[in-house]
């Protein structure tokens, strides 16, 4: 019986072995600590996108001084857009530079206020919204407020809005108190026209004695014009004593007919001129000569129809008094000439010179003149024996001073 054969043991090449024993160990590895592969960390970096963009608000903090504009910076990315807003909702209006680095508010913050300050970035690295692969733009928040007004500057203004004024009417802005920084103030002076009339500010002392600034224009104006001021003073400061500006102030009106009176103290004659042709001529009487009861002469403008009033000679300095009540009073100058009904002076019209100083008239050519003229109409004043010619804050005579005198008077010449 043959015996059984006897099969030698299998030989295992070593490439197989090392195979196998790979493929056992494999599972053990998947489930082992990433620190026992022995590979070395590698440290990863934020992309741009990632990075925070600081945003940097000046002014900044509690009670700040007014009187700057809101500045707004972005570093490590741009800026989108920036609303700057007060307690009640106004906005500061912008722009955003070119580059996004930095956002200036085109007018300043103003006293005794608390805004709020809102701005919309990107990283560095970001794209625009309207792409596929944009990044989340993130909002900023930062408020501050500025420190109230320890004295505030007001104005009163001439014409009114909505008014229809004489070919002479200056635009008339008197103030509370001083304005030492008078560059600063006539810069936010905007005065705009329908046809382009040239003009110029004057700075000048009121009658009252206050400090005041006039618009006129070069020649008179046309009929017709439109004009506008915006006075945008709201966080202007007026400079030592005189305060700060805590709103704006706009007025519009219209130019009507140019009306030119013309008044010959010599021949006592008052004129009506309407569009280059006569109307009516008027026998008047004027100022007393040799005296402080004589006229001014040159160029004052009608600044108000006032009616009937009291007249009281101690008012404007004069010694021999007198206190009546007169009709058709048309204010002419601060320090108190007018042109009025004089029915008393009858004897005098057309003849001689006998008034205080006024512009005297019979009752019904005064009723027919109150009716005819408006403020803003020229009074053109001539004679041998005056007191001068009527100042510039007298009333509104900038009107006697030549063109390139006026011009002097701006603050940004």
């Amino acid at each position: 019986m043959p015996r059984p054969r006897v099969l030698a043991p299998a030989r295992v090449r070593p490439a197989v072995r090392a195979a196998v024993v790979a493929a056992l160990l494999a599972p053990l590895a998947a489930c082992s600590s990433s620190a026992s592969t022995g590979a070395p960390d590698t440290e990863v970096k934020p992309s741009a996108d990632d990075r925070p963009v600081t945003v940097t608000v000046t002014p900044k903090g509690q009670r700040v001084p007014a009187g700057e504009p809101v500045r707004v910076t972005a570093s490590g990315g741009r800026l989108i857009s920036v609303t700057v807003t007060d307690a009640e909702g106004h906005r500061l209006a912008g722009k955003v530079a070119a580059d996004g680095r930095s956002w200036v508010s085109d007018r300043k913050a103003v006293p005794g206020t608390a805004y709020t300050v809102k701005a919309e970035t990107r990283p560095e690295g970001g794209t625009t919204k309207t792409t596929k692969t944009s990044k989340t733009t993130k909002t900023t928040t930062s408020a501050f407020t500025t420190a109230p007004a320890d004295k505030v500057n007001k104005v009163d203004w001439r014409p009114g809005t909505g008014t229809t004024v004489g070919v002479a009417q200056p635009i008339s802005l008197v103030f509370d108190h001083p304005v030492k920084n008078r560059a600063e103030v006539e810069k936010q002076l905007k005065v705009t026209t329908s046809n382009g009339t040239e003009g110029s500010w004057g700075w000048i002392r009121d009658w009252s004695g206050r400090d005041r600034v006039d618009w006129r224009p070069k020649a008179y104006w046309k009929p017709g014009t439109e004009v506008t001021l915006n006075a945008e003073l709201n966080g202007t400061d007026s400079g030592a004593a005189g305060g700060w500006f805590v709103r704006d102030y706009t007025t519009a009106f219209t130019i009507g007919a140019e009306q030119i009176v013309k008044v010959d103290l010599d021949s006592h004659r008052l004129t009506l001129v309407r569009d280059g042709e006569t109307v009516r001529r008027i026998p008047v009487s004027g100022g007393t000569p040799g005296g402080d009861k004589r006229s001014w002469r040159g160029t004052a403008v009608l600044m108000a129809k006032e009616g009937t009033i009291n007249m009281n000679s101690e008012t404007v300095g004069l010694a021999d008094a007198y206190n009546k009540m007169v009709d058709y009073s048309m204010r002419l100058t601060w320090s108190g000439m007018y042109a009025h009904a004089a029915p008393w002076n009858a004897r005098w019209f057309g003849n001689s010179n006998q008034s205080s100083g006024c512009i005297g008239m019979s009752d019904a050519n005064a009723a027919w003149f109150y009716g005819q003229v408006r403020p803003g109409d020229p009074f053109e004043i001539t004679g041998k024996d005056t007191k001068g010619v009527v100042a510039p804050g007298n009333g509104f005579g900038a009107w006697n001073l030549s063109w390139t005198e006026w011009q002097q008077k701006s603050a940004l010449r």
